[in-house]
């Protein structure tokens, strides 16, 4: 990483070791650029936290900020703990959990960033009404990763995402590189 590379996110990819799934550095740039955008006393939900890169990211797009708040949720309690051992500033809620079963609680967000199954592949109608209207929501991994190979069935169903989110009659979308659709609710 350069030198440009915020703390929290440094301090992400030490706790990241092995962990392959890890925000790209790009996607990541993004997501600190979209959170910076977020309005006063705005709210983020990030759905699959991983080892808390792409939350590293958002946190600090909004710092020096305190007023807005980001709510990230994993399902796997292992990586969830790893996450909960980051120095987060206060504005961030570490959830562990079913995001399908937590969504309908969680209210509604100015920028979403759904990076798991749960909200993206499943569930993705969910995902969708918890955008404030004029939020933003990022979903990434929409292409396979530089020499991965996608299964047909993996490769329909983000498709199917793909082609769900760029024509959702609440959304304006627009596919971005490194597999990226960003979109804005109506």
């Amino acid at each position: 990483m350069s030198s440009t590379t915020p703390p929290l996110v440094t301090a992400a990819l030490d706790r990241a070791g092995d962990f392959a799934h890890s925000c790209d550095p790009a996607v990541g740039r993004l997501l600190a650029a979209l959170a910076a955008h977020v309005p006063q006393d705005g709210r983020v939900l990030e759905l699959g936290t991983g080892v808390g890169v792409g939350l590293a990211w958002l946190a600090s797009g909004l710092l020096p900020r305190t007023d807005a708040t980001v709510t990230t949720v994993e399902s796997d309690a292992e990586r969830a703990a790893r996450t909960a051992t980051g120095d987060w500033p206060p504005f961030v809620r570490l959830l562990t959990g079913d995001a399908l079963e937590l969504l309908p609680g969680l209210g509604t967000f100015d920028l979403v960033f759904a990076d798991a199954v749960a909200g993206k592949q499943v569930g993705l109608d969910l995902t969708i009404a918890a955008l404030n209207p004029r939020g933003m929501l990022v979903v990434d991994d929409m292409l396979p990763a530089p020499g991965a190979v996608w299964d047909d069935e993996f490769a329909a169903r983000q498709d199917a995402v793909r082609r769900r989110l760029l024509t959702h009659e609440r959304l304006v979308a627009v596919e971005l590189p490194h597999g990226v659709v960003l979109a804005t609710a109506r």
